[in-house]
């Protein structure tokens, strides 16, 4: 009972501080100017995009570049002026994919890994191969250790309004992180810097800026789904990436050879529309219009002509002149190529053996069309406003670190325009 009762009054005692308390409380509270908090514990939330930039963030590299100018106002005690890009690591003995503009003509490229211990580690790179028509580099680093590496997807099942989660250096600004949409897939009408290539750009809204340039562009699975490379500087939100399955199409040749040796058809096509078929006297129709044919080339040796329309190559349908030129430039050197065509209404059967692209300084006549009534097509519109994030600028390529040689450093991948 003794018991009892004192566990009684411990527990009356109880209530009533806790009746006396908050009204103290409320006294003090009477003369403050502010409602304080109750120091209620927070929950930790992860949200999926967070989740994406942590887990991709150690694969992320700062590329910083130096012209050999500028090796050269070092060497004199002047300044130098160093260009900043992005990359990310693709295989974990340090093979690494960014834009090609980031390090064309660079007399060295240093790398910026960040290091397991949260530190940043610096190691010269090597220059593997690039190819300015697809704007992709492949180098290498020789790191201590293997690294972390990022996943290469496909943007053929991304979508427009998909999520993204951008990573990159903008402005050298380190592991920078920018969320947005898909704006739009498969952009053709966009030259950046004027410069023709094979590009299908995914355009997006997530912010990209100067050293941005080579950086990866993630879905909500933290898989590369295409490189950051362009952004419009007329506008908000306008920026371009190129689709990861043209990079996985070229990384094989970067690494065997340097750089990508295309495929040639010889020829100029257009799209299929009421313009090009009034301009070449067609029917409507689908297809793939031949504008041009350069004399002496595959296209020409193997009977094709002026007008005539293009249905399938292989036996898959072609819809769009962008879509067949990257198909026979991916095919590379030497490859039977099939087509359909239809000449006048009538269907034929043509087989071409691909040369190889040539150089952008080789001329190449092209056969004028005697058929009445035809003329070549205007060409496709472009955005002229395009800035690439990091300027272009012509050099000599990086250079190895000594006592290691540069594999496959054979040529600069500056092709001609596609037919």
């Amino acid at each position: 009972m003794g018991r009892a009762r004192g566990k009684s009054v411990i527990l009356f005692a109880a209530l009533v501080c806790a009746l006396v308390l908050p009204a103290q409380a409320t006294g003090r509270e009477r003369n403050r100017l502010w409602v304080e908090s109750q120091n209620r514990a927070l929950q930790k939330q992860r949200s999926t995009l967070s989740d994406v930039a942590r887990r991709a963030m150690p694969a992320v590299v700062s590329i910083t570049t130096q012209q050999a100018a500028d090796v050269q106002a070092v060497a004199a005690g002047e300044e130098a002026q160093k260009g900043i890009g992005s990359g990310f690591i693709i295989h974990p003995d340090g093979y690494i994919l960014t834009s090609a503009h980031v390090v064309e003509g660079a007399a060295e490229v240093i790398v910026s890994v960040l290091h397991p211990r949260g530190y940043v580690e610096e190691f010269e790179a090597i220059v593997v191969g690039e190819d300015a028509r697809t704007d992709c580099a492949l180098l290498k680093i020789a790191a201590p250790r293997k690294l972390p590496v990022l996943k290469l997807a496909s943007a053929s099942h991304v979508r427009s309004a998909d999520w993204i989660v951008v990573i990159g250096n903008p402005f050298g600004l380190t592991h920078s992180v920018t969320v947005g949409v898909v704006s739009y897939m498969g952009r053709t009408d966009v030259t950046p810097n004027g410069r023709d290539g094979d590009f299908d750009y995914m355009q997006m809204d997530a912010s990209i800026n100067p050293g941005n340039s080579g950086g990866p562009v993630l879905d909500l699975h933290g898989d590369v789904v295409a490189v950051a490379n362009a952004v419009n500087v007329a506008g908000q939100g306008i920026g371009f990436a190129i689709p990861i399955d043209i990079a996985k199409t070229v990384i094989p040749h970067l690494k065997s050879h340097g750089r990508v040796r295309r495929g040639w058809l010889g020829m100029s096509v257009q799209d299929f529309s009421p313009e090009v078929a009034e301009a070449f006297n067609l029917r409507r129709g689908r297809g793939v219009v031949v504008t041009d044919i350069v004399e002496g080339g595959p296209a020409e040796r193997a009977g094709l002509q002026v007008g005539d329309v293009i249905v399938r190559v292989d036996q898959r349908s072609v819809r769009r002149a962008h879509a067949l030129r990257w198909q026979v430039a991916a095919r590379g050197v030497g490859r039977d190529v099939k087509f359909q065509v239809h000449r006048l209404g009538r269907p034929m059967k043509l087989t071409l053996k691909l040369d190889e692209m040539p150089s952008e300084e080789t001329p190449l006549p092209t056969v004028a069309s005697t058929a009445p009534g035809r003329h070549a097509g205007a060409p496709q519109p472009v955005l002229d406003d395009l800035l690439s994030p990091v300027p272009r600028s012509k050099g000599r390529r990086a250079t190895p670190p000594s006592g290691e040689a540069a594999p496959g450093t054979g040529g600069s991948g500056q092709d001609a325009p596609a037919p």
